[in-house]
């Protein structure tokens, strides 16, 4: 029987873009759930330290990972450095991504192709290196991160680049459903977050008006509880699917 309380225990995973934020809500709610978990940022080390050191004193299991996933050398030393640590991978979250606020006019083909680099190809590197572990293991979940405007569309945000992430994980989920492996993509709604600027974190405004029917923004957590389910045994027939994060204030169909 399963532990519902531990329903991950034994499994491994990696976190991109778990620093801060979403990503680090995810990871901390997976070591919950008993993940031995890799946190990864570029850059942030501090702040990875940090996230992987408070799992453990909570009494889960967790190392950081410096690492660019748009750099293939960089990818594959996050993955022998999982392997080493945890001897496998189970579980893979893409929530790495840059962050541009740019009018389409003032765009540069540098500018997007730095947010593919990161959010797309590296999405595509990691996946690449990472499934064969998951097939060895007897199967896993690959699950995708993006935004809602890629949706709904939003003010300065026009080459929304993790579109083309649902499609190659749609296409995924077909070639992988035989060993096992789902994947699928949750999207981020109007969340309340952290984001870096030139003057420090600053807290997103909420935005008068929102007009969320649920009656609030929602909150890393809603994500990490959204995931932890998405990567367990409970959604085992939940593959090739997107899944909207967002209070019911947009309702494809």
């Amino acid at each position: 029987m399963i532990d519902r309380n531990k329903e991950l225990e034994g499994k491994v995973a990696i976190v991109t873009g778990s620093a801060r934020n979403i990503g680090q809500s995810i990871a901390e709610e997976l070591a919950r759930a008993g993940a031995s978990v890799v946190i990864n940022a570029l850059q942030a080390e501090a702040l990875c330290e940090e996230v992987a050191n408070g799992i453990v004193k909570a009494g889960g299991k967790a190392i950081p990972v410096l690492a660019d996933v748009s750099k293939q050398e960089d990818v594959d030393r996050l993955v022998a450095e999982t392997v080493k640590a945890f001897g496998g991978i189970d579980i893979l979250i893409l929530n790495a991504a840059t962050r541009q606020r740019l009018h389409f006019t003032d765009y540069t083909f540098e500018a997007y192709e730095k947010n593919r680099a990161v959010a797309l190809d590296g999405g595509f590197r990691m996946s690449i290196a990472c499934v064969p572990h998951m097939i060895e293991r007897g199967g896993g979940a690959v699950i995708g991160i993006h935004g809602m405007q890629a949706y709904t569309a939003a003010y300065t945000k026009s080459p929304t680049v993790k579109d083309a992430m649902g499609g190659m994980l749609r296409g995924m989920a077909r070639d992988l459903g035989e060993h096992g492996i789902t994947c699928n993509m949750a999207v981020v709604g109007h969340f309340d977050t952290d984001r870096a600027s030139g003057s420090g974190d600053v807290k997103t405004a909420p935005v008068e008006g929102d007009g969320i029917p649920l009656g609030r923004r929602g909150v890393p957590q809603d994500m990490a509880d959204a995931i932890r389910f998405l990567v367990g045994p409970f959604s085992k027939y939940i593959s090739g699917q997107t899944i909207h994060l967002n209070g019911a204030i947009h309702m494809p169909h």
